[in-house]
């Protein structure tokens, strides 16, 4: 089977959300366009609006601390620059993201986790708040994903794991070998810089927000490690689409 891509995603709002893409133009040295755009600080953040640049996901809401963000969902109108996002205990909201931040923490307060620390602002920066300090994008290995559900004995969306593209065509685990090489993506060329360790969002279930797989066990007892997928960097951009192959250059 040809190794290819099998899906693509991205998270406009930081650990709040997710859409698919038929596909996605990528620019050399820059995260997909939109993907984690804006973040949620939190009430005690020292995200400075004054002057926005890259924080750590510890100044922000996120799923490790609130699994109850898991289930979001959400659509990006381009044409009237809204935002529309849905989630199964919340009526859905279709908001501005630059005039109508309130709004939205108002909607996704109730689905925040009230005995930590509370959404308090929509925030953004110039550069994409993904959890590497580099504009990256992320690769999971849908193999990969099937070996963490056999350890697990049961499936699991691979959504856990927020990834930007979803490969299909690998052996599992042959994305640890490419630290330090570049692949090629439909039109677009990515260099592999590091592995993704996970933390406590991915137990949490994508259609209820409820904690209920163990992945970081079955992570740990099958691979000795906490990593599942991979960071990389454009290096050349271009198109990727829905069934693109995958090459190693």
């Amino acid at each position: 089977m040809t190794a290819k891509v099998a899906h693509i995603w991205h998270h406009p709002i930081k650990s709040h959300g997710r859409e698919e893409l038929s596909e996605v133009s990528l620019t050399e040295g820059k995260c997909l366009p939109w993907d984690r755009y804006w973040a949620v600080a939190h009430e005690r953040s020292c995200f400075d609006i004054s002057n926005p640049r890259w924080q750590p996901c510890s100044e922000f809401s996120r799923g490790a601390k609130s699994p109850r963000l898991q289930a979001i969902s959400i659509h990006m109108d381009h044409h009237a620059k809204k935002l529309t996002v849905s989630h199964p205990d919340r009526v859905d909201l279709t908001f501005d993201p630059e005039t109508q931040g309130p709004e939205f923490i108002q909607w996704v307060m109730p689905v925040s986790n009230g005995s930590r620390l509370l959404p308090a602002q929509l925030v953004r920066s110039a550069q994409a708040m993904t959890d590497t300090d580099f504009p990256s994008v992320s690769l999971i290995n849908m193999a990969t994903h099937r070996a963490v559900e056999s350890r697990l004995g049961r499936g699991i969306s691979p959504l856990r794991w927020r990834g930007n593209f979803l490969l299909e065509g690998l052996e599992p685990l042959v994305e640890n070998d490419w630290i330090g090489k570049k692949l090629r993506l439909g039109g677009a060329e990515i260099e592999i810089r590091e592995p993704i360790g996970r933390c406590k969002a991915t137990t949490a279930n994508t259609d209820t927000g409820e904690r209920d797989a163990d992945t970081l066990e079955a992570l740990r007892t099958g691979f000795g490690n906490l990593d599942m997928g991979v960071y990389g960097v454009v290096t050349k951009s271009g198109e990727v689409r829905q069934g693109d192959s995958l090459v190693l250059v």
